[in-house]
């Protein structure tokens, strides 16, 4: 999700389905319909909040994994799917990145340091949304650009990372319980590296831009 660049990729190369709703489609609306559920429970106290919002994020980036296998399995691959899906994984990263930033975790680093999570949040969202900015022109440019900002294999590192973070950090957010503080530590330590690994590809994309131009 958040940006899961391989899965949509790989599911939407060949849109062939005419069907508005197929199944696949229905499980990306069923994303973006829980996303007011995981702003519900996030905000609820105790083990409730921490397990419920936790779940609901995990249930997303499952069904955004089944949608995939789905379309390539029984070939319901849909235009309107193909354009769907990732607008689901970015809402939910999205909304997910501005909860964990307007209710920081009860650990003392963040504290001492509050725009711990703000900073990589900003750096997602921000590449995320310049990056569907930049697919919607080259799409406009002609077939060369277009390939010029197709998913690379760094997006799938840059989506297993994010998940994870994000889950760690949904997990681990009160640590009040007494939670162990290395799980915390690995959640935004992750959650960095996804942002790294964001801007390096991005790089790698406007590069490969650059060389198409010049040609």
């Amino acid at each position: 999700m958040g940006g899961s660049e391989i899965n949509s990729i790989s599911k939407n190369d060949h849109p062939s389905n005419s069907k508005l709703l197929t199944l696949p489609t229905i499980l990306t609306l069923a994303r973006i319909a829980a996303i007011p559920l995981l702003v519900a429970t996030f905000y609820m106290d105790g083990w409730r909040g921490t397990v419920g919002s936790t779940s609901i994020f995990m249930a997303a980036a499952l069904t955004d994994w089944l949608d995939g296998y789905i379309a390539r399995k029984m070939n319901l691959n849909s235009t309107f799917g193909a354009f769907l899906d990732p607008v689901a994984d970015k809402l939910m990263v999205a909304a997910t990145l501005v909860l964990l930033c307007t209710k920081p975790l009860k650990f003392p680093l963040f504290s001492l340091i509050p725009q711990l999570l703000i900073i990589p949040s900003i750096t997602i969202i921000g590449r995320e949304i310049t990056m569907s900015a930049l697919r919607e022109w080259a799409a406009s440019q002609g077939s060369k650009l277009q390939q010029a900002v197709a998913v690379s294999n760094l997006g799938k590192w840059k989506t297993a990372t994010q998940m994870s973070a994000l889950t760690i950090l949904l997990a681990t957010r009160d640590c009040s319980h007494g939670g162990p503080i290395f799980l915390v530590a690995s959640g935004v330590v992750l959650l960095y590296i996804s942002a790294g690994l964001a801007i390096w590809s991005f790089v790698l994309y406007m590069r490969k831009i650059q060389k198409v131009l010049l040609r």
